[in-house]
Order: C-alpha cells, then sequence, then structure tokens
C-alpha cells in the first residue's frame, strides 16, 4: 500500500470557523505573540495564558470538521496516510482520519508544567489552582515559541517514506516545520493546495489555487482514481 504524508496548517481549520489567530502585525488576538504563546509569557502572566487558550478551546469545541477534514478520511480506503498538523486543534480526528501526528500539541489536552509526560485529556477551561499529581500548575499541551517540537523527528521520517506529499492551508514559511517538505523523496508526487501559494509548480509539484474545502477533494478524488 502507497504511502500519503499530509501536512496541514491553519488554512485548513479556518474554513471551520476557527480563528488563525495572528494578524498582519503579528498579534494574537490582540496580543503580541510572546505574551501567551511562549515560557516567558506564562511566567510573567499564567492567567492570561490561561484565558487565551480557554478561549480557544471553547470556540474548537462548538466547530466540526469540513469537506476538506472529511475528504482526507476517504484516502485511507487505499493508502497509508499519515497526518502532520500544525494545528492544535482535534479536527481531523472528528472527521475519523485514524493516524495524525500533532507537531504543535493539542488543544484538548492539559498537561504538568514540571513534567511534560504527565498529559490528561482536557475540555474545560484549566484555571489557577488546578494541579498535576505532582502538585505543579496545570498548563496547556501546546508547543511554545522557544520549545522543542518533540514529533519533529517522527514527521520526518513520515515524509521521508511517503510516495505523496499533500500540503494544505499552511505557507510552509515557519520553521521547523517547513522542512518537512524537504524529506520528501524525489520520486514522490508533492500537492501544495493553497489559495495563496508561495511556491509554483515544478515537475514533481503541482500546486492548487483553492481553498482546501474545494481543493482537497478534487485532489483526493484524483489520487483515489490511479490504479
Amino acid at each position: 500500500m502507497k504511502k500519503v504524508a499530509v501536512l496541514t496548517g491553519a488554512g485548513i481549520s479556518a474554513e471551520s470557523g476557527l480563528k488563525t489567530f495572528r494578524d498582519a502585525h503579528g498579534l494574537w488576538e490582540g496580543h503580541e505573540v510572546m505574551e501567551v504563546a511562549s515560557p516567558q509569557g506564562w511566567e510573567a502572566n499564567r492567567e492570561l495564558v490561561l484565558d487565551f487558550y480557554n478561549q480557544r478551546r471553547k470556540q474548537l469545541l462548538s466547530v466540526s470538521p469540513n469537506a476538506a477534514h472529511k475528504a482526507l478520511v476517504k484516502l485511507e480506503e487505499k493508502f497509508d496516510v499519515t497526518i502532520i498538523t500544525q494545528n492544535v486543534d482535534d479536527l481531523h480526528e472528528r472527521a475519523g482520519s485514524t493516524n495524525i501526528i500533532h507537531l504543535h500539541g493539542e488543544l484538548l489536552k492539559a498537561r504538568s508544567s514540571v513534567d511534560e509526560n504527565d498529559i490528561q485529556e482536557w475540555k474545560k477551561d484549566i484555571c489557577v489552582g488546578d494541579l498535576c499529581v505532582k502538585k505543579s500548575q496545570l498548563r496547556p499541551h501546546v508547543v511554545w515559541f522557544g520549545e522543542a517540537v518533540p514529533l519533529l523527528e517522527d514527521a520526518a521520517m513520515v515524509v521521508m517514506q511517503a510516495d505523496y506529499v499533500l500540503i494544505i492551508g499552511t505557507s510552509m514559511q515557519v520553521y521547523p516545520a517547513a522542512g518537512l517538505m524537504d524529506y520528501a523523496p524525489q520520486e514522490a508526487q508533492l500537492f501544495f493546495i493553497d489559495p495563496r501559494p508561495t511556491i509554483a509548480s515544478s515537475t514533481n509539484l503541482k500546486v492548487i489555487a483553492e481553498n482546501a474545502t474545494t481543493g482537497v477533494p478534487t485532489v483526493v478524488d484524483q489520487l483515489l482514481s490511479y490504479k
């Protein structure tokens, strides 16, 4: 069974109604990124950081997977599919995809501030005073700026073994995730699906300048038609 690696970014979730956080000025919901997405911001104002992610969590629970998420599930009928997402939402899981690597963590989980392996499911607000078993404050299970991306090597290995690579709704300009496409084998076929693509088509790269909800089903149908 041929392998498909799918790299997804904020664009695919935006079509479900999730905000992409960062605006043209680099602000996240009016906050400087480092205030709400860095270890330094966490130490400076835990209430602010927790409130920021509590609002994101509430929004996530109010939306549903879209046509792009659902189309990717169909690929599993004929391919060995691994989704590598930069998103912290669970829309791929809810759509029905079964093999997902969350590079930047998961919004519906909390973890200990002192033990990165102490992770638990968490759909309600995280409040100051919510503690892990080691009596340390719980924090969002999200990779912040300046922190390591622990699943990056796993993701790179998936791309290295892929016959097809789909890049959806991401600029592929934010590292280290942006470097993943460089691991694709020379013989692999790549598809870049984004309404404002940052790269051009080439011999083994086809650019589809469309939104995820229209471009992804088209590419999925094309792959499923292959013998």
